[in-house]
């Protein structure tokens, strides 16, 4: 039986698990670590008291959501939100952060 894959394609096979690795270090890695920081600024911008009641519950679609774990501390994140959105897409453009969704938990 002949095989499908001419020699020069088998030359150029990669293995399935150096795809993997590389994507990991390349791309999935990166953005971590991006996220990382934006969690890193987000602690350090906001008032130790409002830090403590709002925490970054993920980031989806653009969307970074914020837990928020009383009504009085959600008004104060309204009000600040639009600033803090400005400046996580100043420091962080590769987050591609959209909106900033609070939810009260």
């Amino acid at each position: 039986m002949k095989a499908f894959c001419s020699k020069a394609a088998k030359r150029e096979a990669t293995l399935l698990g150096d795809v993997l690795r590389g994507l990991m270090d390349n791309q999935i890695s990166r953005g971590q670590a991006d996220f990382r920081s934006v969690e890193e600024f987000w602690s350090s911008a906001l008032p130790t008291e409002l830090s403590q009641h709002c925490k970054i519950a993920g980031v989806s679609g653009g969307k970074l959501t914020v837990a928020v774990d009383s009504p009085s501390y959600m008004y104060e994140m309204q009000l600040v939100s639009c600033e803090l959105l400005k400046e996580i897409r100043r420091q962080y453009p590769r987050v591609h952060i959209e909106k900033i969704k609070l939810v009260l938990v």
